[in-house]
């Protein structure tokens, strides 16, 4: 597995898999073949309610804690110093261990500067490996970095084929923040596995069109966190390395970029009211 250092100087996994609407009883087998697959990199979230599925699977599977690059995320209704300390507190009850290796503010709303202090702090006593955020736009992203002590280690966004995220990768770079992308494969929507451009370039490098996409995000430097439950899948998710896309490639992908997300729009007033209604996180308005 290639690895990424991050600004701090920790190597983080370049390629692992993302927990995010894995519930139920069968979330743990999903793991399971993830690490029997070669991940050792899992991305979870207080809100996703699967940290203690994962540390399950991870004690289960004999392999030392060490080896794993562990992340997870504190939601908005956790935001704030305090509140943000308490929620740390839970989530490593909930993982089993006495560390995170990634601890990231889940989205750009709230109270994020308190809960950076809260990091911060978590981070210098060893509780945190590295510290970042998620969701921030070139706009917020840059006005947080102004204004706190510890530069992000990582941004975890949307970025795929559809969307390319350049001006916001551009002053990530600016900064040594490590890109990390969610989504990779789009969530399955704009006919990504049928669509007739990656597939030409799959025939052309006998790949599947999952391991095209996902190959022309870790050849810009990125980090991806596909999700798949299917044990095929994740066997070609993580072999990327035995093949690289051409100029010709390339060429053909940045046409694909309509330069915005039919996913989520953080700048939609309905999705910021949403957001920050979940889990009854804020009042809301009279």
């Amino acid at each position: 597995m290639n690895t990424i250092r991050l600004n701090n100087g920790i190597e983080m996994p370049q390629v692992g898999m993302g927990l995010f609407q894995l519930k139920g009883d069968e979330t743990q087998t999903y793991i399971k073949q993830a690490i029997e697959a070669g991940y050792r990199l899992f991305d979870t979230a207080s809100i996703y309610g699967n940290e203690a599925d994962l540390r399950k699977a991870v004690k289960e599977s004999g392999i030392d804690r060490e080896e794993f690059f562990i992340s997870s995320k504190v939601w908005i209704h956790s935001d704030g110093y305090e509140a943000t300390m308490k929620e740390f507190e839970t989530s490593l009850n909930r993982l089993g261990t006495d560390y995170i290796d990634l601890y990231l503010i889940h989205q750009p709303m709230g109270d994020v500067y308190g809960s950076w202090r809260a990091l911060e702090e978590l981070y210098t006593q060893g509780k945190i490996k590295a510290i970042g955020v998620s969701n921030f736009s070139e706009d917020r992203l840059l006005d947080f970095i102004l204004n706190i002590n510890i530069v992000p280690a990582v941004n975890q966004i949307e970025l795929h084929p559809f969307f390319h995220q350049t001006s916001l990768r551009k002053l990530m770079k600016d900064y040594g923040i490590q890109v990390q992308a969610w989504g990779p494969l789009c969530e399955g929507m704009k006919n990504i596995f049928q669509h007739p451009v990656l597939e030409n370039i799959a025939k052309k490098h006998q790949k599947s069109i999952a391991q095209i996409t996902l190959k022309w995000s870790v050849q810009m430097g990125n980090s991806v966190i596909p999700k798949s439950t299917n044990p095929v899948h994740l066997e070609e998710n993580i072999a990327l390395w035995d093949f690289e896309l051409d100029q010709e490639d390339l060429d053909q992908i940045k046409q694909l970029d309509i330069g915005y997300s039919e996913i989520i729009d953080h700048k939609n007033l309905a999705v910021v009211k949403g957001l920050n209604l979940c889990l009854g996180s804020k009042k809301t308005p009279v």
